[in-house]
């Protein structure tokens, strides 16, 4: 190879060698730039979150739950034949003990105690939605809830054995009808002699949303066996007291449960929430608050 040749290559390389230098600073400037832009405030990777999401899919995915309510359950099967052989059986603490010749009974919450709505829980999360009534009103109008793992199987027991299901919801007396479909849907038997659904606002009532005196109205007449649910308002006043007051009030009444009172898992909503947080915050306080309370110690 000529020398001319070997100059002209040098050049050549030369000139190549400044072209991927400025190729290389052009890169190393634009990898700067595009990490700025993930991590500025501004420009922040968005991560798909909403804060149902874990507790939803805990819910409808998970073996625990499933095992949870399904025990749960079985277990408050196995008290209803104790309780069916015990005359003085009572779940409710104010019973006096002229029960005995009263007709038995079982009082049951509905939402997440025997009709499953993750699937409305779904949508919200789905839709990056936060709870309306309008929307909940639609859902309960589809009368299309699945039942809780083991709760057909336990009412089908009771049943059999002559003990009335009884419900106490929290659904308006609006919903009453769609609700009654959908139980009727799963085979849930409901009474026509007698009302067995009592619904918030129902007339002549106009019933509370404190269960406590629905309560009170069906212990005068039956002896209440059990009493189900998957919040503490289920089973005693107070619900929305602060959360310590909240678990002073539960340890109050720590020889029932599990023997007359049954407690489903829910994490999902409830009067634990509201006890955190006023319902009245906007979405991002609501978070602010929970976060400051994860940090506490009990």
């Amino acid at each position: 190879m000529s020398r001319q040749t070997c100059g002209r290559n040098r050049l050549r390389m030369t000139a190549t060698h400044r072209h991927f230098r400025r190729t290389d600073r052009m890169f190393t400037h634009l990898c700067w730039l595009v990490l700025a832009l993930m991590t500025g405030t501004g420009c922040a990777p968005h991560r798909d979150t909403h804060e149902l999401l874990d507790s939803l899919l805990w819910v409808q995915t998970s073996a625990e739950y499933h095992v949870l309510s399904s025990t749960t359950y079985r277990q408050a099967g196995e008290a209803l034949d104790r309780a069916l052989r015990d005359r003085t059986w009572s779940a409710m603490p104010e019973h006096s003990s002229d029960v005995a010749n009263r007709p038995p009974a079982v009082i049951l919450d509905l939402d997440e105690t025997v009709l499953d709505n993750s699937a409305f829980e779904g949508k919200l999360v789905t839709q990056r939605a936060t709870f309306s009534p309008s929307a909940w009103d639609d859902w309960v109008r589809e009368a299309d809830a699945r039942a809780v793992p083991g709760a057909l199987d336990f009412i089908a027991q009771a049943h059999s054995k002559g003990v009335a299901i009884l419900f106490i919801t929290n659904r308006h007396a609006g919903q009453e009808s769609s609700t009654r479909l959908n139980l009727e849907k799963l085979g849930v038997p409901l009474a026509k002699d007698f009302d067995t659904v009592l619904s918030e606002g129902e007339p002549p009532f106009n019933w509370p949303a404190d269960k406590s005196s629905r309560r009170r109205y069906l212990a005068d007449r039956f002896r209440i066996l059990l009493l189900i649910g998957d919040d503490l308002g289920d089973f005693i006043p107070g619900a929305r007291d602060t959360p310590e007051q909240r678990i002073r009030l539960a340890r109050e009444h720590s020889e029932r449960w599990g023997t007359t009172w049954f407690l489903l898992p829910n994490p999902m909503y409830g009067s634990w929430e509201r006890a955190l947080v006023s319902p009245s915050l906007s979405d991002d306080d609501r978070v602010k608050a929970k976060r400051a309370r994860a940090g506490a110690r009990r």
